[in-house]
């Protein structure tokens, strides 16, 4: 039996999986900046985080998983080419909004975790806030501070990745950062020695502008105390101090969107094997590929950079674009467009409506020998499926081959909640898709018992227009009581 292989970004190389301390497997994945609403693009992001657990755990491993909230030090310059220059997304929210930086961080924090829960993402063992861990990063700090491998300008202290590479390492192995050219859309730090090194701590203005001074220069809401002044941490920081706390100083899988392939992720890498003397940091690096809009990129100023509540909006729920998510490979970029959205709210109805009239098939029928052997061949291809670097549009094609197919439908049921462990489409909790009907076209005895439940509803009899509702219902209509009035739903056959 081959196993599971993943692409593994280290080595650009499809390999087998083998973890460090089988079965217990470590998983670390860059969460989200909460500056701002997470957009449909960062969400295929953690979803890959929570298959990779989901298949895991199928497969017969024991996930640990991690992942950061990033509340200080991501600065705007990230998105100009150098992440330790312009100001960091947590003051520049304060400071449009009015609230606190603090304020900032919890509300879209607190918004995450409702569209965490809302996609079904298998929730991380660890949730680590940057702000939690400021001594571990200062801890962190100064062991490769002791290393000789950082030094002091006037904005704050960097790391040395010259001299990081003569103490015989090799930066930026992941990404191909020797092709790109320091200040090409930025101006460059000049006092950096190297354009690749990075601040790992930087320093907050020192006192308040008096009455005129320049914008930006007042001190910062968030701000700590350290050896080298007050200050707060460099971006990359927090991963390698808060990912060596949880999982040790090396462990089996990091994941993260391919933007981060280029600095971030080497920076952590750096930092950590640094501070450890221990190579490699992480053995696997999963990048999930980018999310395109309409053919071309996400961006806000695009006004394309869609969130959750925008697919809500449109009567989309998060499973559809959950299932979205499934027809396309995680190391490909994915097109999304509100017709392909559509076609996978359609696909997941379908695949619903078949799995509650499966489940309703009570009497199991014994398998013929020739519908055993088909089951168990779709349980092979799927496993095979997974374990060829997550191929979870193989598994979708697999599905509606099993629906399609002449095993049972009870063994059809089985088979389908079986595989949704890693889907996650919550189909063991499956109901009929319900259509509005039009109260004109109803029965006029249904007519008549929704006119005298409103009539008694208006008049403040409740327990009898109660009864009304359950006499309704047992006719199977569904009755909701909406600002808009009455609507009728009744289960699509």
């Amino acid at each position: 039996m081959q196993g599971m292989r993943l692409y593994n970004s280290l080595t650009r190389t499809l390999e087998e999986f083998k973890p460090i301390r089988p079965p217990h497997v470590g998983i670390y994945t860059c969460g989200p900046t909460v500056y701002d609403y997470v957009t449909i693009g960062n969400w295929r992001t953690y979803t890959l985080g929570d298959l990779v657990v989901r298949t895991l755990t199928y497969l017969g491993f024991e996930p640990e998983y991690v992942m950061n909230i990033t509340d200080v030090g991501h600065l705007t310059g990230d998105n100009l080419g150098d992440a330790d220059t312009g100001e960091d997304r947590m003051e520049q929210a304060a400071r449009s909004t009015g609230k606190t930086a603090w304020d900032v961080a919890a509300f879209y924090t607190a918004d995450f975790f409702k569209g965490y829960d809302a996609l079904q993402l298998v929730k991380p063992k660890v949730w680590c806030k940057a702000t939690d861990h400021i001594a571990e990063q200062i801890a962190l700090i100064q062991k490769i501070e002791k290393q000789g491998i950082t030094y002091r300008i006037d904005d704050g202290l960097y790391f040395d990745t010259q001299v990081y590479e003569r103490a015989g390492h090799h930066y930026g192995t992941l990404s191909t950062l020797d092709s790109i050219k320091a200040g090409a859309r930025v101006e460059t730090n000049k006092q950096k020695k190297n354009s690749k090194d990075f601040a790992l701590w930087k320093f907050s203005p020192s006192v308040a502008p008096a009455r005129g001074g320049r914008a930006g220069q007042a001190r910062r809401q968030m701000e700590w105390k350290s050896p080298w002044g007050i200050g707060f941490p460099g971006w990359h920081i927090e991963c390698s101090a808060m990912s060596l706390k949880y999982l040790g100083e090396q462990f089996d899988i990091h994941i993260g969107g391919e933007d981060l392939r280029s600095t971030h992720h080497p920076n952590e890498i750096a930092q950590a094997e640094a501070a450890t003397g221990k190579e490699p940091f992480v053995k696997y690096w999963l990048h999930g590929a980018f999310l395109q809009v309409d053919g071309g990129r996400m961006g806000k100023s695009l006004g394309n950079a869609y969130t959750l509540q925008d697919i809500m909006a449109k009567d989309y729920s998060p499973m559809a674009l959950r299932y979205f998510y499934l027809t396309g490979h995680y190391r490909k970029p994915l097109n999304f467009t509100w017709d392909g959205l559509a076609a996978a709210k359609t696909a997941l109805t379908n695949l619903t409506t078949m799995v509650v009239r499966f489940k309703d098939e009570q009497d199991r029928v014994m398998l013929s020998e020739e519908k055993l052997i088909k089951v168990q061949a779709f349980q092979k291809q799927y496993r095979e499926a997974l374990e060829d670097d997550l191929n979870l549009p193989q598994t979708l094609s697999l599905l509606w081959a099993v629906i399609k197919s002449n095993i049972p439908n009870r063994d059809k049921y089985d088979l389908l909640l079986n595989f949704d462990q890693v889907w996650g489409l919550g189909l063991s909790q499956a109901t009929a898709p319900m259509e509005t009907i039009d109260l004109k076209a109803l029965d006029p005895k249904v007519q008549a018992l929704i006119q005298d439940r409103e009539k008694l509803r208006a008049a403040g009899d409740f327990e009898v227009a109660d009864k009304l509702r359950q006499e309704i219902m047992a006719q199977g209509w569904q009755i909701e009581d909406t600002a808009a009035g009455v609507i009728i739903k009744k289960r699509v056959s």
